[in-house]
């Protein structure tokens, strides 16, 4: 079962249609998937789940990154997690990396900088974000636009970061992210 996170700032919110229902569109041929509010994630919901997806959010709703304490959990799960956009800020709070302003709005070039099971060469993609991240020493950064890290992968676990939108353009990387999974199983 997927769940996917939905991290916007409120409850049946527009931004559950633009950020949450096509990540849903995107896997819902490879697995059971749920959504829950981030406000809803507890241990039991966690434990019914094999695979975590973050949902990104609206450019001013920075909600989230001002709660790392509601996701302390990541540091703990064992579980396969991708943080898109919003998710991979998220993520970057609760693991302490540093969150500088950069808006890009719109198609960006990622550039490779890693061989990596997501993605094979440089690729476009659809970019709708306020902040960039600066991973520490515990994430690899697998692609850069000019801007920004645009995937991160932590070293040590299956945690995975995107600041571009996947489930905009590029579902392939979502797939891949999930049959990646199903492999190591």
């Amino acid at each position: 079962m997927i769940l996917i996170v939905d991290l916007n700032c409120k409850r049946n919110s527009l931004g559950f249609y633009e950020f949450v229902l096509p990540i849903a569109a995107a896997v819902k041929t490879l697995d059971d998937w749920t959504a829950k509010h981030y406000l809803d994630i507890n241990d039991e919901v966690l434990s019914q789940c094999d695979v975590i997806i973050l949902s990104g959010t609206p450019l001013k709703d920075t909600a989230t990154l001002n709660q790392p304490e509601r996701f302390q959990w990541l540091k703990k799960t064992e579980k396969p997690v991708l943080g898109i956009c919003a998710g991979m800020q998220t993520i970057g709070v609760v693991y302490g990396m540093t969150l500088t302003r950069r808006l890009e709005i719109g198609m960006t070039t990622v550039k490779a900088l890693k061989e990596n099971p997501l993605f094979p060469a440089d690729f476009k993609a659809y970019s709708l974000h306020s902040f960039c991240v600066e991973p520490t020493a515990d994430f690899e950064v697998w692609g850069k636009s000019d801007l920004c890290s645009q995937v991160i992968k932590h070293k040590g676990k299956q945690i995975y970061g995107t600041l571009f939108h996947p489930e905009v353009r590029n579902q392939e990387i979502i797939k891949k992210f999930l049959e990646n999974q199903n492999n190591q199983k």
